[in-house]
């Protein structure tokens, strides 16, 4: 499906839907009350309401989202079949693979946004790990609120022990799943990454850890970071990953050795949200010295694996969404990219104009345009 429009029309609001659906999150508004349409406030109790029928390779599924301010308070609420469920349970119920001109900038942006984007990939194959990173959050803001409060000489030390406890049960489950992803991920990037380049380039990828665990395959990056070679038992290909075990003793060892610093500081300084991913290309860091063409490949290429990993995982064809990025790329990694579309994966693209596509392409694809948040077929 191609929906075309000029800027500011509703195309990517269309998309920003879906994805939500899916996910329960917004990849673009910071808040769930900013997805409220403005003329909605007007009313006693503004909302927003989204439904969808999926059809997965077993089932048809019914799925809705409403959010609603009551006296004003923000409430969600979420069903799937009708049934009352959590925003974890989303996961995997609509698979989709959003790409957006945003996320070129994946590369080069923070750490932040790297740890969302793997957050996101991985909670969508497993609901546990959605869990887990919904309990990690919470237990972190307890255990800062807590660390402030003995900084500020308020409390007992020892009651660290229940959070610290918590936090390593959950911390230790994402960076093993992380650690496992990124893995499978670099395998990946190892076949699609030199297509899109001629054969010139070979990416690693590396994750860093904030904690200093052995066999991890990128966790002792700081060499790697310094323009050295890549060490075989550091890169993502070939190596052993820590257990989930071992890397819970670790991070609660460091915990115990660090707590006095934590303190000092009031706030936790080591866990998943302080790990980040990068990208080595010859042993350099492309989140700091990629030209803006190496980091617009790698993105690409990312999202592709990643195409790969969620049908390899589930054996079913995610939803992709392509939000006008066909005009930030140049001809042969456009037709690269439409060439890794299937057959039978559901795919929709919004673009200002149809010159980048081929006929082909279009003589193939439902065409609809958006003008003022109103979607109709296209007459071609």
């Amino acid at each position: 499906t191609v929906v075309r429009g000029a800027n500011a029309q509703g195309k990517t609001n269309l998309l920003e839907a879906i994805y939500y659906l899916a996910t329960g999150e917004s990849p673009r508004a910071r808040t769930d009350r900013e997805l409220i349409n403005w003329l909605a406030n007007e009313d006693l109790l503004p909302f927003a309401r989204l439904e969808g029928r999926i059809e997965g390779s077993e089932d048809l599924r019914e799925m809705s989202i409403v959010v609603q301010v009551k006296d004003d308070r923000l409430q969600k609420e979420i069903r799937i079949n009708g049934v009352p469920r959590r925003s974890t349970d989303l996961g995997g119920q609509l698979k989709v693979l959003l790409f957006m001109p945003e996320d070129i900038d994946l590369i080069a942006g923070s750490p932040d946004a790297r740890r969302r984007y793997l957050d996101a990939a991985i909670s969508q194959l497993d609901r546990r790990y959605a869990r887990a990173l919904s309990t990690y959050s919470r237990v972190l803001v307890q255990r800062n609120s807590l660390l402030r409060q003995l900084r500020d000489h308020y409390g007992d030390p020892q009651q660290l022990e229940f959070w610290d406890e918590r936090l390593t049960e959950q911390g230790s489950h994402i960076v093993h799943a992380r650690l496992s992803t990124v893995a499978t991920l670099h395998q990946i990037l190892q076949d699609i990454h030199p297509r899109l380049t001629g054969g010139a380039e070979r990416l690693h990828l590396l994750y860093r850890s904030s904690l200093p665990l052995e066999g991890a395959n990128s966790l002792l990056a700081y060499r790697q970071l310094r323009f050295e070679a890549p060490h075989p038992d550091h890169s993502a290909e070939g190596s052993d990953e820590p257990s989930q075990a071992g890397i819970k003793e670790v991070f609660r060892q460091q915990l115990q050795e660090h707590r006095q610093e934590e303190i000092e500081r009031g706030m936790t300084i080591m866990g998943p949200h302080r790990d980040d991913l990068r990208f080595l290309v010859g042993g350099v860091d492309m989140c700091v010295y990629g030209s803006r063409g190496q980091q617009r490949t790698i993105a690409i290429a990312l999202k592709l694996a990643e195409l790969d990993l969620i049908r390899a995982e589930t054996g079913e064809e995610p939803m992709l969404l392509l939000d006008d990025v066909m005009s930030e790329l140049d001809e042969e990694r456009r037709r690269y990219l439409l060439d890794s579309i299937h057959g039978d994966q559901q795919v929709i693209v919004t673009t200002t104009d149809l010159d980048p596509f081929d006929q082909s392409f279009l003589d193939s694809a439902a065409t609809w345009t958006v003008a003022e948040a109103r979607i109709e077929p296209l007459a071609r």
